[in-house]
């Protein structure tokens, strides 16, 4: 099997064009490609896309290559334009065209301040400051710049993300704690997670929902009058949301989704992702028999196409599969809460969006 490649974060691309873009406010010349230090050490280069100088300012663009990953953020252009700050401000950011701006507490950055997360922040920092000593700047790296950062189509592009519900308007954040996206990797979801609690606990929000995906979202919405920040896009990662609610907890949360991927969670999984957990057949007939199912009905439950096709088959016989399910999944997660002050209820969802279970 081929290798997949890994690419550049946000923060990464946005480090590699300030650092070009504040080299030629200092010496009138860009470089190109432009070499950054990541985090744990890598330095790529990067080959500019855009370029300009002018009296007092100067912009370079760098086109992000997430490799493999099916990044939203994939082949845009991350631009920084660099200009003179005030004597003894140090390195001030700016939300350029397409790049959001906080508006809700609980993440990592104040109300008010550009989407750029603190790592971004620090590698742009460190960079002005070694471009600085490098290249006829201050010797002990300090200088006073406005890096003003954007993104083309992110304002568009970021409708496509959590940024909305997270309460960053106006566009994309700059994001990256390594500088290096890992193809298909599980993190930047289960981090976008921790955020959306984190910004539900600041908003005062004592429900949450954990939903699998869009239609159990709807129906939780309906059901409980939920605002948008209380809902969680869980996904596949239903450890990840009561992982980090066991240590950050909130009084109520519902776990919605379809009968499959919660007759997994009812059965112990917390990745709930078909390729690394699937539907125990065998797991749903016996719980049917502990409801009264008879021998030919469990048979047909093991023998099923798909979880919904063994709820249907249950309904018509009078055994409310989909309450069983939901009152494993409600004991999965307590089990996984271990004793945190959180109360769960469980909502099952057919693809219509019907209700076909609740514990």
């Amino acid at each position: 099997m081929t290798a997949l490649r890994s690419g550049w974060t946000t923060g990464a691309c946005a480090t590699a064009a300030t650092t070009a873009a504040y080299t030629a406010l200092l010496t009138g010349e860009f470089p190109d490609p432009v070499t950054v230090t990541l985090p744990r050490g890598q330095t790529p280069s990067f080959a500019l896309a855009v370029e300009s100088l002018a009296a007092g300012v100067a912009m370079a663009g760098v086109v992000k290559d997430a490799g493999d990953d099916p990044d939203v953020t994939h082949g845009v252009l991350v631009r920084s334009t660099v200009r003179p700050g005030a004597a003894g401000s140090g390195v001030r950011f700016v939300a350029g065209p397409g790049v959001g701006t906080v508006t809700k507490a609980g993440l990592p950055l104040p109300v008010g301040e550009p989407a750029i997360n603190p790592v971004p922040r620090r590698m742009m920092r460190d960079a002005v400051a070694a471009v600085a000593r490098a290249a006829g700047g201050r010797a002990d790296g300090e200088a006073d710049v406005v890096v003003e950062i954007s993104v083309d189509r992110g304002e568009e592009l970021a409708r496509r993300t959590w940024n909305p519900r997270l309460g960053i308007v106006g566009g994309l954040s700059i994001l990256g704690t390594t500088g290096i996206v890992v193809p298909y990797s599980c993190s930047a979801w289960i981090d976008s997670i921790r955020r959306g609690i984190d910004v539900a606990r600041a908003a005062g929000r004592t429900h949450v929902a954990g939903c699998t995906g869009s239609t159990s979202e709807r129906v939780v919405a309906e059901l409980y009058g939920l605002p948008e920040d209380a809902l969680l896009d869980m996904g596949d990662f239903a450890g990840a949301v009561l992982k980090y609610l066991r240590r950050h907890p909130v009084p109520r949360l519902t776990v919605a989704g379809g009968v499959g991927k919660l007759a997994k969670l009812a059965d112990g999984h917390l990745d709930l992702h078909s390729g690394r957990s699937q539907v125990d057949l065998g797991f749903l007939a016996g719980l049917a028999l502990s409801a009264g199912a008879d021998g030919a009905l469990a048979a047909r439950v093991r023998g099923a196409n798909t979880a919904l096709e063994a709820l249907r088959s249950c309904d018509e016989a009078g055994v409310r599969l989909g309450d069983l399910v939901a009152a494993g999944a409600r004991r999965t997660a307590e089990g996984v809460l271990r004793g945190a002050d959180v109360a769960v209820d469980v909502v099952v969802v057919d693809r219509a969006g019907t209700v076909v279970g609740r514990a």
